[in-house]
């Protein structure tokens, strides 16, 4: 888990300590930053806003899986990097299918309602609520997408290794898991370029190509 300083903590739902870290402000400003050069500064708050806003209701929903199958969860944190929910006890297989697939639903859930927001009310809203429904629906499905990506520490990644469990030995499809992530991380550099050229992100994230080379090798 991500040991960066703490910059303040809250409590959020069933008591869960969210913690924002220190490199959250950073990202911020650089996001602000590149939106001002373009005249844009409100328009990068808002982008922040609608980030950091999206990441944590992501990271809430990791939360709940947690919750309602009676896992303790020790924090929730959210820094420039993304976040993370950390459990404080072991979970099953079982257990940790559902914490794992709650975050990107829920980024799916947020899409989904903001789209039919965006349809249904479209000759109601002013332009500026139009353009945040927007904005809403096409980031939550952009972090939906990503976050399913197969790589580890992705939800994706998890995800595929729990999904190939319920029909390999464990063993074999660690493996397996650990291959797709190891082809997958050769080609992220082109990933990252075709999600700037052609969608305007910059992804600072890269999977851990040493994590799936060790479980090729378990």
């Amino acid at each position: 888990m991500n040991s960066e300083s703490v910059l303040f903590e809250f409590r959020g739902p069933w008591g869960v300590p969210i913690q924002i870290g220190s490199s959250a402000p950073m990202l911020a400003l650089l996001i602000v930053m590149l939106n001002a050069s373009n005249g844009g500064v409100t328009d990068g708050l808002i982008f922040v806003a609608i980030l950091f806003g999206s990441t944590l209701l992501h990271e809430l929903g990791h939360a709940w899986g947690c919750h309602v199958q009676g896992v303790p969860v020790r924090r929730v944190m959210i820094y420039g990097g993304g976040g993370f929910c950390e459990h404080a006890r072991t979970t099953t297989r079982r257990e940790d299918e559902l914490i794992t697939a709650m975050g990107p639903i829920v980024n799916l859930v947020l899409w989904a309602a903001a789209s039919l927001a965006f349809m249904n009310l479209y000759l109601s809203l002013p332009l500026s609520v139009l353009v945040l429904l927007s904005q809403i629906a096409w980031l939550n499905l952009f972090l939906a997408i990503f976050n399913l990506l197969p790589v580890q520490p992705l939800d994706g990644g998890r995800l595929l290794q729990l999904t190939l469990m319920r029909f390999m030995e464990p063993r074999s499809a660690t493996k397996l898991a650990g291959g797709i992530g190891v082809v997958l991380c050769v080609l992220w550099l082109p990933i990252l370029f075709f999600s700037f050229t052609m969608l305007g992100f910059v992804l600072f994230f890269f999977p851990s190509f040493r994590l799936h080379l060790q479980m090729t090798r378990q």
